[in-house]
């Protein structure tokens, strides 16, 4: 099943909608040459970036969207226009029925917007003046503060660092402090940029339960940027990947699986140590008497490998499954690479 259909989305339903949204930078290029430090003022380079090229996107109320693709395709770009930090060049974008620029003194009160490679949180200042600060300036009610301050220290286990200054923090830590920030005013909308980027195995785990807790028990809406496919296929059934500044997937995972690739893993332990040789099946590993080979399941079938392998040696144990989503969206980074086309 794919994502889903802008025009079978009601009004009341939809929070964001992109349409037709260009934004481009302008960069200055200086040459590194001596002589040419007159013209690098004078007459610079300007080279033309165009981050986002007409994208059309809805996002349904309730809804995880997970935000993919290689560096530079346009992700940080369009959460930061769905910030109200950046305007288009053209096009429009509403979020909550508002613009997000003009409308940001009443817009960024129902939104929470978390940069992986940011913080919100004061640095010289303990967690807890961030916390007052954000209820302040945002002029969140003192009863709605208190509760939800209560239900993300202990969710996210702020206790013991509530009162450490932000410098003191660790990465997780720190990222676990700013995701509570960007959720006291009760967000509908949560903006998440990297949210787990560089955190240990551990942290992971814990913001992204926190997070499907989140969306589950409120219906906050979700959309969400990393290079972690794995750890997007966890939080989202719909998944938007964009290249060069155009969306080129709009589905969910399983149809991105079905859409990219026909490749299939096979594992055999058998009771000889030497990898095997098999016609139609690539070896990608081998270890002791296991053996892994890649196969394209429409060109070969797996009973004639197995056969193979079992004309060869004893064959002790089989396993067969599809590549991590990781592998498989790695090869379609590899394939855009290769080919001007643009839509998988």
């Amino acid at each position: 099943m794919g994502g889903p259909d802008p025009r079978a989305t009601s009004a009341g339903d939809t929070v964001v909608e992109l349409h037709g949204v260009w934004k481009v930078y302008r960069s200055h290029q200086r040459s590194a040459r001596l002589r040419d430090v007159v013209r690098n003022l004078v007459r610079p380079e300007i080279r033309r970036v165009e981050a986002l090229r007409g994208v059309d996107l809805t996002v349904k109320r309730g809804e995880v969207v997970a935000y993919a693709g290689p560096n530079g395709a346009g992700k940080s770009t369009t959460i930061k226009l769905l910030s109200g930090l950046l305007a288009p060049d053209s096009g429009t974008v509403r979020a909550l029925g508002m613009d997000p620029v003009r409308d940001r003194v009443r817009y960024v009160g129902r939104i929470g917007v978390v940069f992986g490679q940011r913080t919100e949180l004061w640095w010289d200042h303990a967690v807890a003046a961030s916390f007052e600060w954000k209820r302040v300036v945002w002029n969140v009610p003192r009863d709605r503060y208190e509760r939800m301050l209560g239900v993300v220290r202990e969710l996210l286990g702020l206790d013991d660092i509530f009162y450490a200054t932000a410098r003191e923090l660790s990465l997780g830590q720190r990222m676990r402090a700013d995701l509570a920030l960007a959720l006291v005013p009760e967000p509908e909308i949560l903006l998440l940029d990297e949210p787990t980027l560089g955190l240990d195995v551990l942290a992971r785990r814990r913001i992204l339960e926190f997070i499907r807790q989140l969306n589950r028990e409120r219906g906050v809406s979700v959309v969400v940027t990393s290079h972690d496919m794995a750890e997007l296929e966890q939080l989202a059934g719909r998944i938007v990947l964009l290249h060069h500044g155009e969306i080129a997937f709009d589905g969910d995972f399983s149809e991105l699986r079905r859409t990219l690739t026909r490749r299939r893993v096979l594992t055999i332990e058998t009771a000889n140590e030497t990898p095997l040789s098999l016609n139609g099946a690539e070896l990608v590993r081998s270890e002791g008497g296991r053996h892994e080979y890649a196969f394209d399941a429409e060109q070969v079938r797996l009973s004639d490998l197995l056969e193979q392998a079992s004309a060869l040696t004893e064959v002790l144990d089989v396993e067969t499954h599809r590549p991590p989503i990781d592998d498989v969206v790695a090869d379609l980074y590899e394939h855009w690479l290769r080919s001007p086309a643009r839509h998988v």
